[in-house]
């Protein structure tokens, strides 16, 4: 089932993540309460041109160049590095297993271990691991996946543990709603939706970028280019932090310090 990205009333609430808040991703047709933010990164207006010879391939959590104006609050946020490719029906025991589920992500020392654990139940036909031996996170930064990701129990450390492992998007066919639902509510991961089968024309190592504002993925590899669907109003719930850190800033709750 391809998730909305409207999100509900009744989201369930989950913990704030100790990790660095994810970077701006708010599109002109939201409507969401304003918010203040505090973010030290500009506003980045991506433009496409010629792949670099030597492209850098350490995953950015943001590029910033400004480009908006004053009166507007439409920002974008530019991902790059190496992508791991896995099939359909991805399931939160091959995201994050259960034996793990006792790591209390709120505790920075077990939210560090989650990332050492994260999809380390993909069967072995997986022969690219996606955490190298005595690591704790991972070199690849964007996941690209097929339909149903996210799929089997609804727990909230499948996206806390792909956060945690450095992950900063996830592009899929589509979702699981609850795995959609937990990456919005925690703000660890964006779940972006692909229009076509991605997946089965990258590979895991390919250097991709990923353009929120543009709503694109440019695999830099083989030098095509993949229209996504946009985020929308779940992209500054996200950028905030997850609900919570939203809320907060929103005005909706009082913040840590009333």
């Amino acid at each position: 089932m391809a998730a909305s990205s409207t999100l509900s009333s009744s989201i369930t609430t989950f913990k704030l993540s100790p990790c660095q808040p994810r970077a701006s991703s708010i599109t002109a047709s939201v409507k969401l309460p304003s918010i203040s933010s505090n973010n030290p990164f500009n506003p980045l207006i991506s433009h496409f041109g010629p792949t670099p010879e030597n492209p850098t391939v350490a995953p950015l959590r943001c590029s910033a160049a400004s480009a908006t104006p004053e009166t507007t609050t439409t920002t974008a946020t530019t991902f790059h590095g190496l992508c791991y490719v896995v099939g359909d029906n991805i399931d939160t025991d091959q995201i994050i297993p259960a034996e793990y589920l006792t790591l209390v992500p709120s505790n920075p020392d077990e939210y560090k271990k989650l990332g050492s654990y994260a999809l380390c139940g993909l069967p072995s036909s997986y022969q690219t691991r996606f955490i190298d031996p005595d690591e704790f996170t991972s070199k690849y930064s964007i996941i690209i996946g097929g339909d149903n990701f996210g799929c089997g129990s609804s727990r909230e450390h499948a996206p806390v543990a792909l956060g945690a492992a450095g992950v900063a998007a996830v592009v899929a066919e589509s979702y699981a709603r609850i795995f959609f639902r937990n990456s919005v509510a925690t703000g660890e991961v964006y779940p972006l939706e692909s229009e076509v089968r991605i997946c089965e024309e990258c590979k895991t190592g390919d250097v991709v970028t990923v353009e929120l504002g543009e709503s694109r993925l440019i695999n830099h590899t083989t030098g095509k280019e993949y229209k996504l669907k946009p985020i929308g109003d779940a992209g500054p719930v996200i950028q905030a932090g997850g609900i919570f850190a939203y809320a907060r800033k929103a005005g909706m709750i009082p913040s840590r310090e009333a």
